[in-house]
């Protein structure tokens, strides 16, 4: 595998989580270098291990792999997209509480699997290939997606503080019609 087609992979990979990094800009009040950090972290971490984790499972669970992996990223993305579009109908005064949780660890984790659970599929196809450098590989994956996801907070926050209840419905509606996105391509509905 070229560096171009490792380029090209890891952008491919990082933009479920480029999505997700604009809607949790979205949510946020101020996106301070700290928040997006934390946001890219977890994204940019997750999309280094599943591959790492992929490529260690092989052929032996490819099968399996494939199969359940759009269902688990769209149950997630579309309970983490209710819950925002729930949120976003709820009164001014809870504003606070809500923006203190968007970084929250569970809600982090979920929303950092569902992202990368495509990517334990390239994992696997790394042990067919056999590729060689694998940590450099799942390294260029992690930090793609770290320096995209901290650009999607940033971008997702300058139209949040100017959208704020609008912009995290229409975030919690993205994240429903990624997952189903997902799924349509699971099904060979649609291809991107």
């Amino acid at each position: 595998m070229s560096n171009l087609e490792l380029f090209i992979l890891a952008v491919g990979l990082s933009m479920d989580a480029f999505a997700v990094s604009i809607c949790k800009g979205l949510a946020m009040e101020k996106a301070s270098i700290k928040k997006s950090a934390i946001v890219g972290l977890w994204f940019g971490t997750f999309q280094a291990m599943m591959p790492l984790i992929g490529y260690f499972l092989g052929i032996q669970f490819a099968g399996y792999v494939t199969k359940l992996a759009p269902w688990i990223a769209f149950a997630l993305l579309s309970l983490i997209g209710g819950n925002m579009i729930k949120e976003s109908c709820e009164k001014a005064n809870e504003e606070e509480e809500k923006q203190d949780s968007s970084l929250a660890i569970g809600t982090m984790f979920l929303l950092a699997v569902a992202t990368s659970i495509d990517a334990l599929a390239v994992g696997v196809t790394f042990a067919m290939l056999k590729l060689q450098n694998v940590p450099l590989a799942v390294s260029f994956i992690g930090i793609t997606t770290f320096c995209i996801s901290v650009a999607g907070v940033k971008i997702g926050n300058i139209f949040g503080n100017k959208y704020k209840k609008k912009a995290e419905l229409a975030g919690g509606v993205i994240l429903i019609l990624l997952g189903l996105k997902i799924i349509l391509e699971h099904f060979g509905v649609i291809a991107f």
